[in-house]
């Protein structure tokens, strides 16, 4: 899985009161989607995410070609990463995730990981 990147350490505090301001909830400078939820399978070789993506186009579910396929430790949760914000993961990553379109299996693609395809189940 892509790593998360370190905390910003100017990030903006939450307001007082211990909850962050509802107002600009789902407000983003890109649509006003702040989270996707994604599932993944990661491949180091791109033979072996070609097979997964047969067998999802052979009708097999995304979360158990995920289970068998995938290389990282999202496979024993079927590859669900959950909910990712922008600059959560690696830029090919979130710009993937954020401008697929919900429940529609991604298009292979590269990052210094390996190979991937992404399923995003719902945006926020």
């Amino acid at each position: 899985m892509p790593p998360k990147k370190p905390a910003d350490k100017n990030a903006k505090k939450p307001a007082a009161g211990g909850k962050a301001d509802k107002k600009g909830k789902g407000d983003d400078a890109k649509g006003g989607i702040t989270q996707v939820k994604v599932r993944h399978i990661l491949c180091e070789k791109e033979a072996k995410l070609m097979e997964a993506v047969n067998l999802i186009k052979s009708g097999k579910t995304f979360n158990s070609v995920a289970q068998s396929h995938s290389e990282d430790k999202a496979r024993v949760s079927s590859g669900l990463l959950g909910y990712i914000g922008r600059g959560d993961m690696v830029q090919e990553f979130t710009d993937r995730a954020f401008n697929q379109p919900i429940g529609v299996v991604s298009e292979p693609f590269r990052t210094q990981f390996g190979y991937h395809i992404i399923l995003v189940e719902d945006k926020k």
